[in-house]
């Protein structure tokens, strides 16, 4: 991304487009996968709404996103619930993440491939990667997101090599669209150890 990308959603955040404070109802439905303490990282986590969730269940999380306009509204949300939220502005193409490890990294409605090596690199032993993106087959009911920002159905399992998935489904999800849900882990110290 660059400042073309970063104006363009704070201008999308400032316009109210991405305001949801809910969290996604499929994100709360594994719910009893994630850790209840430990450090997670909110990857392009817009406005907070998964981040500010976690938080309220016992992590300590750090947002990063390009937009400052998004990470301006996660910090006075957090503010208001009376919640610690670290915010970061990254430009996930160009930067490394902030340091690790993380004991769940979650990616919600952003795809840049290139990522999910950096994923399995940040985890720490035994965490989770959860991720939720529409496929291909979302643009048979919807015109967006565009295909370049999709997966290929069934593509998810491909890009996790050397994670074990606890929960995998894809199809129409809860919220209409046709998405691939993952919850992957990170193999334990013992297990890193003996590769």
């Amino acid at each position: 991304m660059n400042d073309q990308d970063r104006h363009r959603w704070n201008r999308k955040f400032l316009q109210g487009e991405h305001d949801s404070t809910q969290p996604s109802c499929i994100i709360t439905g594994i719910e009893h996968f994630l850790p209840r303490q430990g450090k997670a990282l909110d990857v392009a986590g817009g406005a907070g709404r998964h981040s500010l969730w976690l938080a309220r269940h016992g992590l300590t999380v750090t947002l990063v996103d390009i937009s400052d306009e998004a990470l301006r509204i996660s910090q006075t949300r957090a503010k208001s619930l009376g919640i610690q939220l670290q915010t970061v502005h990254l430009d996930l193409e160009q930067e490394p993440f902030p340091p690790g490890p993380w004991d769940l990294i979650l990616g919600v409605h952003y795809l840049d491939r290139t990522l999910f090596p950096r994923f399995t690199e940040a985890l720490a032993p035994g965490g989770l990667l959860v991720f939720l993106q529409p496929t291909q087959s979302n643009l048979q009911r919807h015109q967006r997101p565009s295909a370049r920002f999709l997966l290929e159905d069934g593509e998810l399992p491909t890009l996790l090599p050397g994670l074990r998935m606890l929960h995998y489904e894809e199809g129409w999800l809860a919220d209409g669209r046709h998405e691939a849900l993952v919850v992957a882990q990170a193999p334990s110290e013992t297990s890193r150890g003996s590769q």
